[in-house]
């Protein structure tokens, strides 16, 4: 499945499945316990494929810091957990992503990352290399 098709919504643990669409909004699952919810268009959602993490240089694109994680790995769950502390967090992130910007990367946002991943990677859901040859054809 694509990142397209992948949500966080606001106020809601875990990630969502995109269902179809509704008149107000849309129908979501929930990957973590599979209820439906009616989400509609005045909360804040943020599409997968649309997050990009702050680089010193530039802004990697999350399906490329997601498959950086898969690759170290070898396509099993973190070493580490997102609940571990905030130096373990950036140490580990530094690891994937040496270049990151530390002022712009909270250590919220790394513990979203490898949250979002370990629920991907569970899920079997980490196979966008495909999505990706896709999308730069497209291009």
């Amino acid at each position: 499945m694509s990142l397209e098709k992948v949500l966080a919504i606001s106020g809601k643990p875990g990630l969502f499945k995109l269902i179809t669409q509704t008149r107000g909004g849309f129908i979501a699952e929930s990957l973590i316990d599979k209820k439906r919810l009616s989400v509609n268009i005045h909360q804040n959602v943020s599409v997968l494929s649309e997050i990009a993490i702050y680089t010193l240089t530039e802004e990697v694109p999350l399906r490329k810091v997601l498959s950086k994680i898969k690759e170290k790995e070898d396509s099993k769950e973190t070493a580490i957990s997102h609940k571990d502390g905030k130096d373990a967090l950036e140490e580990y992130f530094f690891e994937i992503l040496p270049d990151y910007d530390e002022d712009r990367v909270y250590a919220s946002d790394i513990k979203k990352v490898i949250q979002w991943y370990n629920l991907l990677q569970k899920h079997d859901m980490l196979d966008f290399d495909a999505d990706a040859t896709t999308s730069e054809e497209e291009e």
